[in-house]
């Protein structure tokens, strides 16, 4: 897997620890962690508006998404998506 398969990992793993354990908010999470692998630019930028909708956020959170749909395969954003979700197993 490429770095950037692994940043993907890692940046949604670091925010399924740091939410506290709250399985409130897991079902949206986990839909939220779709959109990023598997999600239209579109799509994404839609859902991040949702939470944080300053120019400079959806600039860098665009380039980010541009980036993961020019590097990572199918296989990388499977196995990213799979580890995902049998971390978050425990919501």
């Amino acid at each position: 897997m490429k770095l950037t398969g692994a940043l993907v990992i890692l940046g949604t793993v670091l925010f399924f620890l740091t939410s506290g354990g709250d399985c409130g908010i897991c079902l949206a999470s986990k839909h939220d962690s779709q959109l990023f692998p598997y999600g239209t630019p579109k799509e994404f930028l839609e859902n991040v508006e949702k939470y944080k909708d300053d120019s400079e956020t959806l600039e860098s959170k665009e380039k980010l998404k541009k980036c993961i749909d020019s590097t990572l395969t199918e296989e990388d954003k499977a196995h990213a998506t799979d580890f995902v979700m049998k971390a978050t197993l425990s919501c």
